[in-house]
């Protein structure tokens, strides 16, 4: 029987034929940044090694002003071609194809020299844009004719013409940004004029024989966005001047609507892209929360488009297709879309990685090797640090035995689970027990590890996490408080509850008890109305008139921390403007600057700035910090007995599987 007939499908373009439906979408890694351009090859062959039929690169700046930051990798030299050949040479080699993003930002350029089709500031970047004159654009134009010429010369198979996501062709598209009145503005034929005259002329440089994809915005998601009569105009447009693919972008980067975080249901926009397919005769690429290969056959089987882009599902797992298409789906480590260690580091300034697979980016440092003294190592507690390392030792050959007091595995991220938006949870827990199961692993699940069953191994990973903190707050005798664990793990709680603590915990612990009925995650139109999406046929842009319809509150509910600043700064840099925007549409109160006086029946007593309040609740949840859990590590010291610590039990910070998931991957790849 064939895996997936749909997505392992060739794909005949013409002058070649991609192996399957799979593309890697372009994401910024950084990797280009370093100047290790081996290293660079080794993450692009590590994909192709797995079996994906095309890969985009990050963005290439075709000039310095396009670049989305000061030092932003392109080609503009000579040796810049030796160094990308090293990219492609390798992952020919490996059997695979890849691309080159041309991105020319625009007035997302995070630098003076930043230009654009009018003077309009970027409201995510400092510097407004210069508005280009006639012979400015034609500088863009040829730059990125260049950029194309470039790419062939360093072996790429094709480019990509990035034209969404609100950079710089974007940015001609709509009078959001184009206020122009010459034949670059104005009428929408003049508006479209800059990305066909692109690509045209990029087809005319590179010849037919070479993959040309335009990224093409089906849905902008901002005030005075394009239409969907637009969207097609462009893209017929775009087909007759000579583009091989078109691959859809969602949403400009200052849209105050999330496309790509966890809370964002699955496949949300590929009704767009099977809208558009019927418009031209040329292959369409859908993308957008598409994480795991039966959706992405679902999505190909139904007609919805002509091939998927999964982009940070290829920092998860490198072997993504192989696995698949050897019946082994099970296995494939799942992009939770957390935004974590690829987009948050992206954004600032960081080399990206990923929450689950610490090696992404980082093949050639951190390497699963065979080791060459088995030894016998016990592993106590199967939140995330333990199971990392319980799985890498066990993969480099180490006999491992994975101790929790729990009967099940996976510690809080069994907490994470439950709050709605995060149901990716569940995928990432059920993969970690499948290979516990494939690795071997010895599960003694409900045990409590003691010192006198860990002396005989031959090392011992202490992996036992946090306990909640006690803020030490006084509190009447008829007091209703529950933790967070307890609330999470669906204790009772009134209709007024005052939650104290506005980390990352409390933000999902607000966003659990505000929650009633279906979560938008799982229901794609209760999705869209929350979050005021609409049909780009109806209204321009894609955005409703109304404005976001989210569902009443399930309860009252107030956010408090001690700090007096904004809650949720400490929250990811990009989404935490998800988690406060969902919060507010739901009437949540969020405060800082409280000294919590007491819990009464009443509620919480506390003083601010304006003096000595009573918040009402009927329930109080504290999630006030944790602290390492350090008994059984203290126990073993007592004794003489040397261990290693791990994850919450080794710093008990905000819960950070993303770190806890690292540390245990990296102790293990070194014993």
């Amino acid at each position: 029987m064939t895996h997936y007939p749909h997505l392992l499908a060739p794909l005949d373009l013409g002058h070649v034929t991609l192996k399957n439906r799979v593309l890697m979408g372009s994401m910024h890694t950084g990797l280009e940044e370093t100047g290790d351009w081996d290293r660079v090859a080794e993450f692009y062959a590590a994909r192709a090694r797995g079996g994906v039929g095309l890969m985009v690169t990050g963005g290439m700046a075709p000039n310095r002003e396009g670049g989305v930051f000061p030092g932003a990798a392109g080609l503009y030299t000579a040796d810049d071609i030796a160094n990308h050949r090293i990219v492609t040479n390798r992952v020919h080699d490996a059997g695979g194809r890849i691309a080159m993003q041309i991105l020319h930002a625009g007035r997302y350029a995070y630098g003076k020299e930043c230009v654009s089709a009018s003077a309009v500031k970027s409201p995510i970047s400092p510097f407004p844009p210069r508005e280009l004159d006639e012979d400015g654009i034609e500088k863009q134009i040829a730059d990125m004719v260049t950029a194309a010429e470039r790419a062939r010369e360093a072996g790429y198979d094709g480019v990509e013409v990035m034209g969404s996501e609100g950079y710089f062709l974007n940015q001609f598209l709509v009078t959001h940004t184009n206020h122009r009145t010459d034949r670059w503005g104005g009428t929408y034929q003049n508006r479209m004029r800059l990305p066909v005259e692109v690509v045209r002329r990029v087809r005319a440089a590179v010849g037919p024989d070479f993959i040309i994809i335009y990224r093409i915005s089906l849905i902008d998601l901002v005030p005075d966005g394009s239409t969907w009569p637009e969207v097609v105009q462009l893209a017929k447009a775009i087909q007759a001047a000579g583009a091989s693919m078109l691959n859809t972008g969602i949403g400009w980067h200052e849209a105050r609507v999330p496309t790509i975080a966890t809370s964002v249901p699955r496949r949300a926009f590929t009704w767009l892209t099977a809208r558009l397919r019927p418009e031209v005769t040329i292959p369409v690429i859908t993308s957008n929360r598409i994480n795991a290969p039966d959706v992405a056959e679902a999505v190909l089987a139904e007609g919805a488009a002509d091939m998927v882009s999964m982009a940070r599902p290829f920092l998860a797992d490198a072997d993504f297709v192989a696995k698949a298409a050897s019946g082994r789906a099970a296995e494939i480590a799942p992009c939770i879309a957390c935004n974590q260690a690829c987009l948050d580091h992206t954004f600032s300034g960081k080399l990206t990685s990923c929450l689950v697979n610490p090696r992404a980016c980082h093949e050639l440092e951190l390497q699963y090797l065979p080791t060459a003294t088995p030894k016998s190592i016990a592993v106590v507690g199967a939140g995330p640090a333990g199971l990392s390392a319980a799985m890498v030792a066990a993969q480099r050959g180490h006999k491992v035995t994975l101790f929790d007091r729990a009967h099940q595995i996976g510690g809080q991220l069994n907490l994470a689970k439950q709050v709605p938006g995060k149901e990716e949870f569940h995928g990432l827990v059920a993969w970690f027990a499948t290979m516990v199961d494939r690795a071997g692993i010895t599960l003694r699940l409900g045990t409590e590890a003691d010192p006198a069953s860990l002396q005989d191994f031959d090392e011992v990973i202490i992996a036992t996490g946090v306990i909640p903190r006690d803020p030490g707050i006084a509190m009447d005798p008829d007091a209703h408080v529950l933790g967070y664990i307890d609330v999470l793990q669906g204790a009772p709680v009134g209709k007024r509850v005052a939650v104290v603590g506005a980390g990352g915990i409390g933000f999902d612990v607000a966003e659990y008890l505000v929650h009633q009925g279906t979560s938008p995650t799982e229901d794609l139109d209760l999705w869209l109305r929350e979050w005021g999406v609409a049909d780009p046929a109806v209204s321009r842009g894609g955005l409703a008139p109304e404005g976001p319809q989210p569902h009443p509150a399930a309860r009252q509910v107030s956010l408090l921390q001690r700090k007096a600043e904004k809650p949720g700064r400490g929250l990811g840099k990009t989404t935490g403007w998800i988690h406060r925007a969902s919060l507010q549409m739901k009437g949540v109160q969020m405060k800082g600057g409280m000294a919590y006086d007491r819990i009464t029946s009443q509620g919480l007593a506390v003083t601010t700035a304006d003096g000595p309040q009573m918040i009402p609740a009927d329930t109080v949840v504290l999630c006030a910090g944790q602290l390492p859990e350090r008994g059984l590590a203290d126990a073993l010291a007592a004794l003489g007995i040397a261990c290693h610590i791990i994850g919450g039990a080794d710093v008990a910070a905000e819960l950070d599987a993303k770190r806890a998931i690292d540390q245990g991957a990296r102790l293990a790849a070194r014993l």
